[in-house]
């Protein structure tokens, strides 16, 4: 048996709580995530950190709870004023307004804020067309395989298809969830199906920065832009390179509801950007 007075001690910094200190030792509301390890005997270690040490034979990962961060975005907000969200730096990229058209021509077809694309795309691939995550989403608005052939997009390294195609899946998640675009933006990020199994934002930390990221941006930097305003105007004559032969793999993708559900696995990738 585990000695709890060694569990005990350990439990100080970090938190380290075995399954027989749980009724002496509450978890704290912002303890972060918590994991679930069990050893070759069956033996059962509760941890918010890899084991390590006197504990390094829990190698078997049983499961994982989201705790609640009382600093992380919860979406619990119903204000639409942007100190709701904080505000965000405008992004340095050359090549920030360069799809400004296209976007507004898209938005304008399938009904959605322009500016809320804009946020997406920002917060997706910071206007690099070229963007390809390690999960393997492509292009501006980092489609992933599926999500590109289920909306019709022949070329997601194009930059004109790829916003077309992110344009109706946006369109087709507001109307799922009923215009709430917290939750919209969520599935975009973690797969529409997390959205209906938690019954909102997900309890991922990488969904709720994500949210909280696209949501900051929109309000703070691109709601009034006026240049997101003129979706008459017609797409000006860029020109971008298709590429076709960007060593894309063949890799097969399920079609269900959580096709996109890839796309939060890519935390560490979309926190640098």
């Amino acid at each position: 048996m585990i000695n709890t007075a060694t569990l005990m001690t350990r439990c100080l910094s970090p938190i380290l709580l075995s399954a027989i200190a749980l009724s002496a030792v509450p978890v704290a509301a912002n303890a972060g995530n918590m994991y679930i390890y069990k050893d070759k005997g069956g033996q059962v270690l509760l941890t918010n950190v890899n084991p390590s040490g006197n504990f390094d034979k829990f190698t078997k990962k049983v499961k994982v709870t989201y705790y609640k961060d009382s600093k992380m975005y919860d979406g619990s907000s119903n204000s639409s004023s942007s100190d709701s969200y904080g505000s965000s730096a405008a992004s340095n990229s050359g090549s920030r307004n360069a799809y400004d058209s296209y976007i507004r021509a898209s938005a304008e077809r399938h009904g959605i804020d322009p500016a809320l694309m804009k946020a997406m795309m920002h917060t997706e691939s910071a206007f690099n067309p070229n963007a390809r995550s390690p999960v393997g989403a492509q292009g501006l608005m980092q489609l992933m395989p599926a999500t590109a052939r289920r909306f019709k997009v022949s070329n997601p390294w194009n930059p004109a298809d790829n916003i077309e195609g992110s344009a109706k899946y946006i369109a087709w998640l507001m109307r799922r969830f009923d215009n709430n675009i917290e939750h919209a933006v969520a599935g975009y990020n973690a797969g529409e199906g997390n959205v209906d199994k938690y019954g909102g934002i997900p309890p991922f930390k990488e969904t709720r920065n994500y949210v909280k990221r696209v949501m900051s941006r929109y309000h703070s930097l691109y709601k009034n832009d006026a240049g997101l305003s003129g979706a008459s105007m017609s797409a000006n004559n860029q020109t971008s390179s298709a590429n076709t032969n960007n060593g894309l793999q063949n890799v097969s993708y399920g079609t269900n509801s959580n096709v996109n559900s890839a796309s939060y696995a890519n935390s560490a990738y979309a926190a640098l950007r």
